[in-house]
């Protein structure tokens, strides 16, 4: 069902709520023609709803994966705005981000007001829905998790993470979980341009890799691949993905510049 490998590495561009269909196809016309000679590493990018089917058509018989950034998890029914599961796999896609910071309504660099906040709030409860649909539907998850400045500030980032997890894989046969991704992205290092010093990036990995042996199994853990995400760009994403324990990155803003996106997916390269 895995839209991915095991343990290759794996750079995926999460375009957010930018670029129009035309613009998204220029981005992919350009970076795949740089990529187009590299199978070492595998990549995939999410574009916005709207985009998906033209940018699908695009990625046809090339090495990059479609991936969406959000899902709901019920077939179909009253839900004004929000797309399925199924929906997602009509149009071909075979990842989808899930629990992303930005839709727990925590950011690193706050664009919105304050009040709006709760908009986003998104729970453990709803990102293991999220991810049982996924799973159905044959979907890969990337589960991402992460701490505020605050909670590293006081001393909690790795029980964070371990609360982040728990809810997430609630419920789930361990081997459920045996082809999905973990994406570790320190929020307050999400669009500030702040960076998690390399080796305590690596740490966190090793803590995300610790609690799924726990919560699954060693087998499941180690087939599982850890991302690093939260301003990864072209001058420090080859020290980032040297590090034993990250399998790559989950890549924001730099996924939005064909030449540097390039050269972050070949600086995953072993």
């Amino acid at each position: 069902m895995t839209a991915f490998s095991s343990r290759r590495p794996l750079v995926v561009g999460n375009w957010k709520m930018n670029l129009t269909r035309a613009e998204g196809a220029m981005l992919v016309e350009s970076f795949v023609k740089l990529l187009d000679s590299q199978d070492e590493v595998e990549v995939g990018v999410a574009p916005g709803f709207v985009a998906l089917q033209s940018i699908a058509g695009l990625l046809d018989k090339t090495h990059v994966a479609l991936g969406a950034q959000n899902v709901f998890w019920k077939e179909s029914g009253a839900f004004t705005g929000l797309v399925s599961a199924g929906m997602l796999a009509d149009v071909g896609v075979r990842f989808c981000l899930v629990g992303h910071s930005e839709t727990r309504g925590k950011f690193g660099k706050l664009e919105v007001p304050e009040s709006t906040v709760p908009f986003f709030a998104e729970t453990d409860e709803t990102i293991n829905l999220k991810i049982q649909t996924l799973l159905f539907h044959q979907i890969t998850p990337i589960l991402c998790v992460g701490e505020t400045l605050q909670e590293r500030e006081a001393g909690q980032t790795d029980e964070v993470i371990a609360t982040q997890l728990a809810g997430a894989l609630a419920g789930l046969v361990p081997e459920e979980f045996l082809h999905g991704v973990v994406a570790y992205e320190p929020v307050w290092a999400i669009g500030t341009g702040l960076t998690c010093d390399s080796a305590e990036a690596n740490r966190v990995c090793g803590v995300v890799r610790q609690t799924l042996s726990n919560l699954t199994s060693p087998a499941v853990a180690d087939n599982v691949r850890v991302l690093y995400g939260g301003s990864v760009k072209p001058s420090n994403a080859h020290e980032l993905f040297s590090q034993p324990e990250i399998d790559g990155g989950l890549v924001g803003g730099a996924s939005l510049v064909a030449e540097d996106f390039a050269r972050i997916v070949l600086s995953a390269r072993k």
